[in-house]
């Protein structure tokens, strides 16, 4: 505690963002926790449905459609592993704006596109797309057991809000997919943390992984890291806590190989 004080003292700006922490003025990153529990149990109790929140889905919609820097290194991956006609998975996928912002410059005819997200943000997407508001080619899923088989997963700005491993998602899949496009995973030299992230009126609990614990758990995957960016105009602070570090940004593309596959490729008979 004298420690907490200490650093308050000396980040007026710490103190001021404290205050308005339960308030509508809120930073938009707030407090420190050690798990997804405890950063849903300082909520109110009627602000504890984290992402699965209709009243999400409509914050910064036609920001969201719009291309950012960081979407074209998936922009680029994507139009170089989808040739041909595939399935892509948009898991976090939200309203389908990675679709509409990728289609104006690229041809997607050939790409099932299909979102999976929480049942409050689909049911929101299945009504704007019946009121002819979203593109008809988009299939939205909140149930994974209904998900088809992809050969590309995208997965962007998915990761901090995910309440279980990417292994184990992944597990839940129906088959592996070939090719895995991250991107806005929020990382920190340190221990693993959860904050509160503010969202129009909305509270959710925001992972932000360790690095190092992060690298090695894609190591295990056993996929190979064929690229990796940095975001820069995504680092931030958490205003509550600032002395806790600069948050990060990055992104990957990962790649399966089946076990064998090279040597047999190699061997000429």
């Amino acid at each position: 505690m004298r420690r907490v004080i200490k650093h308050l003292l000396q980040t007026p700006s710490a103190v001021s963002a404290r205050l308005r922490q339960n308030t509508s003025r809120a930073a938009r990153f707030s407090g420190v926790y050690p798990s997804r529990d405890a950063a849903l149990a300082s909520l109110p109790e009627s602000a504890r449905s984290g992402y699965d929140n209709a009243d999400i889905a409509d914050v910064s919609f036609e920001w969201m459609c719009q291309r950012a820097a960081w979407d074209y290194p998936l922009l680029y991956w994507l139009q170089n592993i989808a040739v041909e006609k595939v399935t892509v998975l948009d898991a976090g996928g939200h309203l389908g704006t990675k679709y509409i912002a990728f289609s104006d410059i690229w041809d997607m005819q050939h790409i099932h596109w299909t979102v999976y997200d929480t049942p409050g943000i689909i049911a929101a997407a299945k009504a704007r797309q019946a009121a002819g508001d979203l593109p008809e080619p988009i299939r939205f899923h909140d149930d994974l057991g209904e998900v088809p088989a992809c050969e590309i997963l995208l997965a962007s700005g998915l990761v901090q809000y995910l309440d279980q491993s990417l292994s184990t998602f992944l597990m839940q899949l129906k088959q592996r997919p070939k090719h895995i496009l991250l991107n806005k995973v929020p990382l920190r030299d340190g221990k693993d943390l959860f904050t509160v992230e503010r969202i129009g009126t909305a509270r959710v609990p925001y992972h932000i992984r360790s690095r190092q614990t992060w690298e090695a758990e894609l190591a295990n995957l056993g996929y190979e890291i064929v690229d990796r960016w940095e975001i820069a105009g995504l680092s931030h602070r958490i205003s509550t806590h600032p002395w806790q570090g600069q948050t990060d940004s990055a992104g990957y593309y990962l790649r399966w190989s089946e076990p064998g596959a090279a040597a047999h490729e190699s061997d000429p008979h």
